[in-house]
């Protein structure tokens, strides 16, 4: 038996390569060249303007891009997501301005793939719902550039649904059509809407939903069509605005009322109107969204920039629009050198951290001078706080000796002193430069001996947020959060001093414990309520207690 070695490149086999074959070959190495040098690019659906709302793959994708084209719908803390290095690029609409003309975002998708980077273009909604987004991808492959599609979740859907309308519903509707409330510019608007057959699916047997989008300045115009082409005049309608956001607000009416409904009650674009019997369900649960405890309302978060997050997320989840303005900046120390030696010799009794930035300072130094946590075997650790004492067994893996049952200096010496011999014990304390003396003052007075060491420096940030500031000049603001005398102090400062607290007028104020709430009577600020518990968690709950309990407009 013979064995042909065949070569698919070659016209025959076992000979030269014919010369169409050679081309063919040449050509397709060249391909492989300039696919290897040219970057994709991904239409990622940003969703309905919740950012939890991204898919998983949307996130993932952001999070590698070397460019960033966005869309004023996708929201902005989004950009976040991409790396620092990332370009980000606004090509959006507002209000009638085109910061790029699709034709300018096309040629900009193709120039940033041709030069090799991977590209996000990031798209309110999902891409392909009238989202012009199979347009680009078609642009995208005439000019030889790959594009992948990440659809995302579409507002259609979800503003009702977080207003506490389902676009379907087994007793109400089965079908749901998604309708532009403008179309193209050289479009004839009233011959590419059929509304008679929009009308005939709302009132029909079945039941049908309408979603109209783009439709907020369109929307008298809507409903005169709607009515004239059959729809009963009491047809349920509703509109949603910023659905799925903090600032979500609706209205709901009759068609023939809804235009002057939304106009009194100020709701406008960007919306969502939704037309049939499921505007007019009111079933228990359904409103889940808008009955949360904080819903609506907004807070500044005056925490660290590193340290933020927990905390805004938390509140966010309670419904509350989170403005962060770091009044504090945490950077290390000027020498590690002290902190060092400190571990390397480790003659101690006990260790004490008041803060999770102590122990990611901990954590850090380890690791840098090649030990781990078994260097920590025959020391005894003292926390402040239950989220230190978290962040101690998740990255050391180390439990706490010692948390005091109120979360303040002055009750962890209490009972270190009550109830262990503290006399020519050893104490290694690891916190902030600026931390208050009690703690050391009241060990030493007991007979201790204590190491204070720097693991990190607290200092003032260098501005407030342009947006921080704008919120407050603007009256929108309900809250400011305070989770240490610091942020207090600093955000006084960051205003102008004591003299100069008018932003400040009307504005609740929130205290994670009585050091930090003397801290801001010493500023002149007033508390409106101080965690019971001083913990993150028990700041959200004043917050969220306070609200329910006084009802704030």
């Amino acid at each position: 038996m013979t064995v042909l070695d065949i070569d698919p490149t070659a016209a025959t086999v076992n000979h030269e390569p014919a010369p169409l074959a050679q081309k063919l070959k040449i050509a397709r190495k060249a391909q492989m060249a300039a696919n290897a040098t040219t970057g994709k690019v991904y239409l990622v659906g940003a969703g309905p303007g919740d950012p939890g709302l991204i898919t998983v793959e949307g996130l993932r994708q952001l999070r590698s891009a070397q460019a960033v084209v966005f869309d004023a719908l996708a929201n902005a803390t989004l950009l976040d997501e991409a790396p620092p290095t990332a370009q980000l690029i606004d090509c959006g609409k507002r209000g009638g301005d085109h910061k790029l003309t699709q034709d300018q975002t096309n040629d900009l998708l193709v120039e940033l793939a041709k030069k090799g980077l991977t590209v996000v273009r990031l798209k309110g909604g999902d891409p392909y719902l009238f989202g012009r987004g199979a347009e680009e991808a078609a642009y995208l492959a005439r000019h030889g550039v790959e594009c992948i599609v990440i659809p995302g979740v579409t507002s259609g859907i979800a503003a009702p649904a977080m207003a506490g309308i389902p676009v379907t519903h087994r007793g109400y509707a089965s079908t749901v059509t998604f309708v532009t409330g403008h179309e193209a510019a050289d479009k004839d608007d009233e011959a590419n809407l059929d509304f008679e057959a929009l009308a005939r699916m709302i009132s029909s047997g079945g039941g049908g939903t309408v979603c109209f989008y783009m439709g907020a300045g369109r929307l008298p115009q809507i409903a005169a069509q709607l009515i004239a082409a059959g729809l009963p005049p009491r047809t349920p309608a509703a509109m949603v605005q910023w659905g799925t956001q903090p600032r979500q607000r609706q209205v709901r009416a009759t068609i023939a009322d809804l235009a002057d409904v939304a106009k009194r009650a100020g709701v406008g674009s960007p919306a969502i109107i939704v037309v049939g019997a499921v505007a007019g369900i009111d079933e228990p649960g359904l409103d889940f969204f808008i009955r949360r405890p904080l819903f609506g309302r907004r807070i500044i978060v005056t925490r660290s920039r590193q340290q933020a997050s927990d905390l805004s997320q938390q509140l966010s989840a309670l419904g509350a629009e989170v403005l962060e303005a770091p009044t504090i900046e945490l950077v290390p120390p000027r020498d590690w050198a002290p902190f060092d030696e400190a571990l390397r010799q480790l003659q101690t009794d006990w260790l004490v951290l008041t803060s999770v930035n102590g122990v990611s300072a901990l954590a850090q130094r380890l690791e840098a001078l090649n030990l781990d946590a078994r260097h920590l075997a025959n020391v005894k650790v003292a926390v402040i706080g239950e989220s230190t004492g978290e962040s101690l067994r998740s990255q050391l893996g180390v439990r706490a000796d010692l948390m005091p049952s109120r979360f303040v200096a002055e009750s962890l010496a209490e009972e270190l002193i009550a109830n262990h011999d503290v006399a020519g014990k050893r104490f290694l304390l690891l916190r902030a430069d600026i931390a208050r003396p009690a703690l050391v003052t009241l060990l030493s007075d007991a007979g201790a001996v204590v190491n204070e060491v720097t693991a990190y420096q607290t200092k003032i940030a260098a501005a407030l947020p342009q947006a921080v500031l704008d919120a407050l000049r603007e009256g929108c603001v309900d809250w400011v959060t305070f989770t240490s005398s610091s942020t207090a102090a600093n955000l006084v400062q960051l205003l102008g001093g004591p003299g100069n607290l008018q932003l400040l007028r009307g504005v609740r104020l929130a205290s994670i414990g009585p050091i930090t709430s003397q801290t801001m009577r010493d500023c002149g600020l007033t508390v409106t309520v101080e965690a019971r518990q001083h913990t993150i968690p028990g700041l959200v709950a004043a917050l969220a207690g306070f609200d329910q309990s006084h009802q704030l407009s």
